[in-house]
C-alpha cells in the first residue's frame, strides 16, 4: 500500500492506495499518517478521488526521530578509504530538516559551499521497539521510503563529528510516498549489498534507544556520493536532486542558494536566491 499527503482543494489530507495502478482515495480529514502508522484505519474504506485528480505527493509526514547509519555499503566504504565497522556508525538526523519532494534543498553558501547528495533507503518504525531480537526486527517495520541524507562534508571535518554536518535545515527529503509491508523487507536486490541488514539495524539501535512508531531509519547510501569523486562534485544552485528506490517512488529536490539580508532587527535573514 502507498501512503501519502497531498494537497487536495487548498489543504494538506492523507491519501492511500493499494498499488501505483490503483486510484488514489482519499482518507477523511481528521486522519493523518502518523495516527494510521500508530495503528489507525487503512484506507479500505476511504472515499475515492474524482476522475482526473492526480495529487501530487509531497512529505508523507514528519517523523519525531530520525536515526542516520555510516557506511554501510561495500563500495562506500572503498571510496572513503574505510575499514569495515565491527558495528554500525549511527548519528542523528533532526526532524527539523525534513522536508518533502518538490521542496528545495537551501543551503547557505556563507556556511559550506561542499553540499553533498547521499539517497537512501528510509526504514518506518511500526511499533515501539526495546531490545529487540533480529530474528523478530521485522515485525517493528510499517513500511519504507526514500530519503536523502544531504550532508556539508566540510563541517564534519571542522566539528570531528556528524550533528551540523548532518543536521541542518532542508537536508533531510523524504518521500514521496510511505510503502507498507506485511512482515517482509523490501526485494532482496536493494539490501543485498548491505554491510548491516534492516533486521541487524533495528535490534541494534533499540538496545541504545526505544524506537517509537513513526520514528525514521536511514539505512546508509551507495556508493557514488559526490564528494568521493575525482575531482568531488558538490550540489550547485539549479541542480535537481532525484532520489529514486524501486518499489516506491522518485524523491525529487531542486538546490537553491540562501542569501543573507537584513531582518530590520538587528540580526542576519536569509532567503533563497535564484539558479546558477
Amino acid at each position: 500500500m502507498h501512503l501519502a499527503t497531498v494537497t487536495h482543494q487548498g489543504r494538506r489530507r492523507l491519501v492511500g492506495r493499494l498499488a501505483p495502478q490503483h486510484p488514489w482515495r482519499l482518507a477523511p480529514a481528521s486522519v493523518t499518517l502518523t495516527e494510521v502508522i500508530e495503528g489507525g484505519v487503512l484506507p479500505w474504506s476511504w472515499r475515492e478521488l474524482p476522475t482526473g485528480a492526480d495529487p501530487v505527493p509531497s512529505l508523507p509526514y514528519r517523523p519525531g526521530a530520525l536515526y542516520g547509519v555510516g557506511p554501510n555499503y561495500p563500495g562506500t566504504l572503498a571510496e572513503t578509504g574505510r575499514d569495515r565497522p565491527a558495528e554500525p556508525v549511527l548519528f542523528p538526523k533532526p526532524s527539523s530538516g525534513v522536508i518533502g519532494s518538490g521542496e528545495a534543498i537551501v543551503f547557505d553558501p556563507e556556511l559550506t559551499r561542499r553540499v553533498d547528495r547521499e539517497a537512501a533507503l528510509a526504514v518506518v518504525i511500526g511499533g515501539e521497539a526495546h531490545r529487540v531480537p533480529e530474528a523478530d526486527a521485522l515485525r517493528y517495520v510499517f513500511g519504507y521510503t526514500v530519503a536523502n541524507d544531504v550532508s556539508a562534508p566540510a563541517l564534519q571535518e571542522r566539528d570531528g563529528q556528524w550533528l551540523r554536518d548532518k543536521g541542518l535545515d532542508t537536508c533531510c527529503p523524504l518521500g514521496p510516498v510511505v510503502v507498507t509491508v506485511n512482515g517482509e523487507t523490501v526485494q532482496e536486490g536493494t539490501t543485498a549489498e548491505m554491510v548491516f541488514r534492516i533486521p541487524a539495524l533495528i535490534a541494534y539501535l533499540s538496545r541504545f534507544f526505544t524506537l517509537r512508531a513513526g520514528d525514521v531509519v536511514l539505512t546508509g547510501t551507495p556508493a557514488g556520493c559526490g564528494d568521493s569523486m575525482r575531482p568531488p562534485r558538490a550540489l550547485r544552485p539549479g541542480d535537481v536532486l532525484e532520489s529514486e528506490v524501486e518499489g516506491i517512488g522518485c524523491l525529487v529536490n531542486p538546490v537553491r542558494a540562501a542569501v543573507c539580508h537584513s531582518t530590520g532587527a538587528g540580526g542576519p535573514g536569509y532567503q533563497e536566491a535564484g539558479g546558477r
